[in-house]
């Protein structure tokens, strides 16, 4: 695999991470049936890149956007030893580079920014029939600490 650099989003990434941000939803779909049929969004991308609370990266290889996630720093429960924390998400690797440790590399970075903001603890969330996703972060050193219940309305 030819080199992987990691770096600050940009505006002019924006149409990329427009598709991965499809990426995503699509992928979490099957997962989540309170999805919106059409026209989903999860993020306000020219926000994100525009925010001090949040660092926004992409990876590349080969001069081409191949991933991203971002990290954002938010003040936690009161009832919890740390005061903030960073919440990773928009983890989004292209199919062809899945597998080759793209995801590591990008928590790591951010992880690295959010400890130079004196940030020690990170949180994410993943669908718990989504195995795939649950196996990369466990990779990245996260631990399985809650399961997040829901009933619809309708039931």
């Amino acid at each position: 695999m030819e080199e992987v650099t990691i770096r600050k989003a940009v505006l002019g990434d924006i149409p990329t991470l427009l598709e991965f941000e499809q990426g995503v939803i699509e992928s979490e779909r099957p997962f989540d049936p309170t999805l919106k049929r059409k026209d989903t969004r999860y993020y306000d991308l020219e926000k994100m890149i525009h925010s001090d609370h949040i660092e926004l990266l992409v990876a590349i290889a080969d001069e081409k956007l191949i991933g991203s996630g971002y990290a954002r720093i938010e003040n936690s429960e009161l009832y919890l030893q740390h005061a903030q924390h960073a919440y990773l998400g928009f983890m989004y690797v292209l199919p062809e580079f899945r597998g080759k440790g793209v995801n590591r590399l990008v928590i790591a970075k951010l992880m690295e920014w959010a400890r130079a903001k004196a940030i020690t603890e990170f949180r994410l969330e993943v669908y718990s029939q989504n195995s795939a996703a649950i196996k990369a972060y466990e990779k990245a050193g996260f631990i399985q600490h809650m399961i997040e219940m829901r009933r619809g309305g309708n039931v």
